[in-house]
C-alpha cells in the first residue's frame, strides 16, 4: 500500500475465475449480460431525453436508475471480461482503490434511488390528485440529489476506512473486482472496527430503503386491490410482483454479503453472490421497470416509425 510505508503490499492479483477451467460459458454469459445492459439502458436513457411524453418524474428517476446501472455495468464487467484472458491481472492498490470507490458510490446510489422510487409510486397511487404538486420537478432532483449525496457520504467513510488498512501477507483477491470487504480479509491490523462500520453503514443503505420499499408495496396492493376491473388488479399486481422480484433479488444479495460476520464468508459464494446484483439487475431494470412500460413502447415505436 503505497500511501502507508508501513505496507508491504503494493498490488493485488484478482483471480476471478482464472482457477475454474471451465471459463468459456462464464464468458459468454458476461458478455451477453454485459451487451444487453448497455444496450437497455442506453435506450431507456435515449427514449425518456427525447420523447416529452416521457418527462415525468417516474421517468426521470427511471432514466437515473438506467444511468447507474449503465455506469455500474462499464465499471465492473469489462475486467471480468478480460480477467477470462489474463493468467496474471495484477492491480496497483491505487487502481483497486479508485474502482472500488467508483462501484460503490453507484451501488450505494442505486439503493438509495430505489427508495426514492417508491416514494414517488406511493404518491401516485395514495394521492393521484396532487401528485404533480407534490412531486414536481425541484422535488424530484432534490430526491435524486439526495441518494447521490448519501451515497457520497458512504463513499467517503469507506475511502477513509481502506486508507488505514496494513496489508502485508498474500496480495490474492479472490474476486472479479476490488471492493472493501475482499480489502479487510487481506488486512493484517484489527478489522473488527471496519466491519462494525460496514454493518451500520449496511442498515441504513440496505436494510432500511429495502423495507421501505416493502412497507410501500403492501399499500400499493392495499391500493390495488381497490380497482374494480378484475383486469386492471392483475395487470396492477403483476407489475408490482416483477418490481418487487427484482428489488428482492438486489437487496437480498446485498444484505447477505454485507449484513453478516465475514469470518463466515465464503469467498467463493461471496464472489458469485455479487454477480447477482452487479450484473443480473442492472439487465432486469430496464425490462421490468420500462420497457414493459406502454408510453415506453409507444416511445419506441415513434422512433422505429422515424427511421423508416
Amino acid at each position: 500500500m503505497a500511501m502507508n510505508n508501513a505496507t508491504a503490499v503494493l498490488e493485488f492479483l484478482l483471480i476471478g475465475i482464472s482457477n475454474y477451467p471451465e471459463w468459456v460459458p462464464f464468458f459468454t454469459l458476461v458478455l451477453i449480460t454485459y451487451l444487453s445492459t448497455l444496450f437497455g439502458n442506453g435506450l431507456i436513457i435515449i427514449l425518456i431525453h427525447f420523447d416529452p411524453h416521457l418527462h415525468t418524474p417516474m421517468y426521470f428517476f427511471l432514466s437515473n436508475l438506467s444511468f447507474l446501472d449503465l455506469c455500474y455495468g462499464i465499471v465492473s464487467m469489462p475486467q471480468a471480461l478480460l480477467h477470462c484472458f489474463s493468467t496474471h491481472p495484477y492491480h496497483s492498490y491505487p487502481r483497486c482503490l479508485t474502482q472500488m470507490s467508483v462501484c460503490l458510490f453507484l451501488a450505494t446510489a442505486v439503493c438509495l434511488l430505489l427508495a426514492m422510487m417508491a416514494y414517488d409510486r406511493v404518491v401516485a397511487i395514495s394521492n393521484p390528485l396532487h401528485y404533480s404538486i407534490v412531486m414536481n420537478g425541484p422535488v424530484c432532483v432534490c430526491l435524486a440529489a439526495t441518494s447521490c449525496g448519501g451515497a457520497s457520504l458512504v463513499l467517503t467513510a469507506m475511502v477513509t476506512l481502506s486508507l488505514h488498512l496494513h496489508f502485508c501477507g498474500t496480495n490474492v483477491i479472490s474476486h472479479f473486482v476490488c471492493e472493501i470487504l475482499t480489502l479487510l480479509k487481506l488486512a493484517c491490523s484489527d478489522t473488527s472496527l471496519k466491519e462494525l462500520m460496514i454493518l451500520i453503514t449496511g442498515i441504513f443503505t440496505l436494510l432500511l430503503p429495502f423495507g421501505f420499499i416493502l412497507l410501500s408495496c403492501v399499500q400499493i396492493a392495499a391500493a390495488v386491490l381497490k380497482i374494480h376491473s378484475a383486469q386492471g388488479r392483475l395487470k396492477a399486481l403483476s407489475t408490482c410482483g416483477s418490481h418487487l422480484t427484482v428489488v428482492t433479488i438486489f437487496y437480498g444479495a446485498a444484505i447477505s454479503m454485507y449484513m453478516k460476520q465475514q469470518s463466515k464468508s465464503s469467498p467463493d459464494l461471496d464472489k458469485f453472490i455479487s454477480v447477482f446484483y452487479g450484473a443480473l439487475t442492472p439487465l432486469l431494470n430496464p425490462l421490468v421497470y420500462s420497457l414493459r412500460n406502454k408510453d415506453v413502447k409507444e416511445a419506441l415505436r415513434k422512433v422505429m416509425v422515424k427511421r423508416k
